[in-house]
């Protein structure tokens, strides 16, 4: 069956292409257990996403061939961004698949903001019946297995996708169980990309420093070059270990895995596996002399230029005080009880916060960037929560800000109860 809480979450009715509409009670219904579920977001006028339909029409009709009459192993639900009504209904005539109602905004906002979309076109594809994540990177999924041979992609476990040699520069072939006990970092990078060439110096730095220190630390580069010759040149700067490049499924199943969307990413892992922070590039960035490795998430952040960028992956609660350190620490102070309550929250159902917790000194230059941006007020204190993703804005502006009206604000929030203003 449906899992419940992604059936609350995709609401209550669809519709096909031909008019004929569909109740989320349907498809709890009793299927084979290797049923997905594709959110699917897209917009007509967008040339990839154009393209692309087609690329899915096909997958969508390899992988549920086989099935008997009525029943399917693959459902896609769209998520259309469209603003008027005829461009979606002409992007969805003659399409398999369901869609959430043109009119149904609020729902499409929801799932926006849940799943941290960005950019179009993006696949989501989930286990229907538990609701948990195969991958994000379903676009690129379905153009690397077109007919579907791999379906349904169940998730592996770490050890057993990076089961296999390791190589470095300047010794032999090395195995993952030699790390055991470490803290490792996966960097997805590659020689054409001129940010990850821009940060693979300063990582070598603190990779070093990390290694004078004593720390039980390695890096594994995931390679994302576009020839051999690339990769061997790139690879010779770096002082760590990487996944062969001839190994292209090993590189392929890491980044579904993680659900690697851009470069450089680094993700960080703790001696478990288990994900520290899927951000580890802006910490290493902001921490030159490394004081907070491995760099477990914190609560609350203050806004830096680097992890500025993580503003456009979803919602974030932004607190703009004055630049006095007797500012900063109390407004720290104030929303690192909120942020905890609402991680721990989530972090029960499994899921991601739906919020980010920042404090932004009133004069600094990536605040007075980010106001210019949203067209916000220049007061402070300024307790507001962006969606770069979506556009829209929600402003608490008030003289005196407290953990009531803290709190009040994000509940609202989280209720869907505030009114976006546009950016």
């Amino acid at each position: 069956m449906m899992s419940a809480s992604l059936c609350t979450d995709l609401g209550e009715l669809f519709i096909y292409s031909c008019g004929t509409t569909l109740e989320a009670k349907h498809l709890q219904a009793p299927e084979p257990e290797s049923r997905v579920l594709g959110l699917y977001f897209s917009c007509s006028w967008n040339g990839s996403c154009r393209q692309f339909r087609q690329k899915l029409m096909e997958f969508y009709t390899a992988v549920n061939a086989k099935c008997e009459r009525g029943s399917r192993r693959l459902e896609v639900v769209l998520i259309s961004s469209d603003q008027a009504k005829e461009e979606w209904a002409k992007d969805f005539d003659g399409t398999p698949w369901l869609s959430i109602p043109f009119e149904d905004q609020d729902r499409k906002l929801l799932l926006w903001k849940k799943h941290k979309v960005t950019s179009v076109p993006t696949l989501i594809f989930l286990d229907s019946h538990t609701g948990k994540l195969i991958t994000k990177n379903g676009v690129a999924l379905v153009s690397e297995d077109p007919t579907g041979k791999e379906f349904p992609w169940k998730p592996q476990l770490f050890a057993e996708v990076m089961e296999g040699p390791l190589i470095r520069n300047i010794e032999g072939p090395q195995e993952l169980k030699e790390l055991e006990g470490y803290i490792l970092g996966l960097y997805f990078s590659a020689h054409w990309c001129p940010p990850c060439r821009g940060f693979t110096p300063f990582l070598v730095e603190t990779y070093k420093k990390l290694k004078e220190k004593g720390e039980k630390f390695e890096i594994i580069f995931v390679s994302s070059d576009r020839s051999d010759g690339s990769f061997t040149q790139y690879f010779s700067e770096m002082p760590w270990l990487a996944v062969p490049y001839a190994d292209e499924k090993r590189r392929s199943s890491l980044n579904r895995l993680y659900s690697i969307q851009g470069i450089p990413t680094l993700i960080l892992l703790d001696a478990e596996r288990n994900v520290i922070t899927p951000h580890g590039r802006p910490a290493v960035l902001d921490d030159p002399e490394c004081k907070h490795f491995p760099w477990y998430p914190k609560p609350v952040n203050i806004l830096t230029e680097t992890n500025a960028t993580l503003l456009h992956e979803g919602p974030c609660l932004v607190l703009f005080v004055d630049s006095e350190e007797e500012e900063l620490v109390p407004a720290l102070q104030l929303l690192q009880p909120i942020a905890e309550k609402i991680i721990a929250e989530y972090k029960l159902r499994d899921e991601e916060p739906p919020l980010v917790f920042y404090c932004a000194e009133e004069d600094d230059n990536i605040s007075d960037s980010l106001r210019d941006f949203t067209n916000l007020p220049e007061s402070a204190p300024l307790l507001t929560i962006l969606d770069i993703a979506t556009r829209a804005k929600y402003v608490c502006d008030v003289e005196e800000i407290t953990p009531a009206i803290v709190e009040e604000f994000v509940s609202q929030f989280l209720e869907g109860k505030l009114q976006p203003e546009p950016i």
